[in-house]
């Protein structure tokens, strides 16, 4: 199983990639080697580093392509939504004007089938609009995709970090990879807890679902590679292991 991902931030579109095409490992934009991208787009939420990259999904502008973009339901149409802020004077085209390879579209929570795979999408906190987090699966592997999410919001929780509640839990569990929200450190959160972030300490949220392997995502901008690199050598000794997820990742799944 291979989930094309962009598990970190300001990527083609910042989203969970679905697509029926099984590559080779290889890095980046080179992942579908020159071809044009026909799958889904799953979009999480609609903040600026999960949409503006879209315009600029190379593949998904190429002939034959086809993007069906799919976000959270929210009582308006899918397209006029995201020309909220992909539309003149911000930007020079609307979403629609990508392509006629490109549809747009809402979903409700809930369990739904993309191109051969299973995907769970429930409603988990987040601020400053509908959030979902996903659960994808094709029937031998299982990835858990929440890239920003925010604890904190229901409460400190046992150890400051926020509430084990009950959606990432079920999202989470047994999956084989989990990619986590990882922006703050648990000693930043009460200064930064405000944007509506986690701290790297989901991985004890990876250990309490039982998730295989923690993959840290939507690292904090101002941070080098090195101080990622020390925050995941900090839970070496951790039960659940972790990695940091970086752009153009491939991710191969059992």
């Amino acid at each position: 199983m291979q989930l094309r991902g962009a598990v970190d931030r300001c990527r083609a579109a910042s989203a969970a990639k679905i697509s029926p095409h099984r590559s080779k490992h290889a890095p980046g934009p080179l992942a579908l080697r020159g071809r044009a991208f026909r799958g889904t787009l799953l979009l999480t939420h609609l903040h600026w580093d999960h949409t503006h990259g879209m315009p600029f999904f190379r593949s998904g502008t190429l002939p034959g392509n086809r993007v069906d973009v799919y976000l959270p339901e929210q009582g308006v149409d899918p397209e006029e939504l995201l020309a909220r802020a992909i539309s003149p004077p911000h930007f020079p085209i609307r979403p629609k004007q990508l392509g006629d390879g490109w549809t747009f579209n809402a979903i409700e929570p809930g369990h739904h089938e993309f191109e051969g795979f299973s995907v769970d999408a429930p409603e988990i906190p987040h601020k400053g609009g509908r959030t979902f987090g996903y659960r994808i699966s094709d029937g031998s592997g299982t990835l858990a995709y929440l890239p920003d999410h925010n604890p904190i919001s229901l409460g400190p929780g046992r150890d400051g970090t926020g509430v084990y509640h009950d959606a990432p839990i079920t999202l989470s569990k047994d999956v084989d990879r989990l990619v986590h929200d990882s922006q703050h450190t648990a000693a930043e959160l009460p200064r930064l807890g405000f944007l509506g972030h986690s701290a790297v300490d989901a991985v004890a949220l990876a250990r309490r679902a039982n998730a295989r392997q923690l993959a840290l995502s939507h690292h904090d901008p101002w941070r080098t590679d090195a101080e990622i690199d020390d925050l995941v050598a900090q839970h070496a000794a951790a039960p659940v292991r972790g990695f940091a997820a970086r752009g153009g990742m491939v991710v191969d799944l059992p």
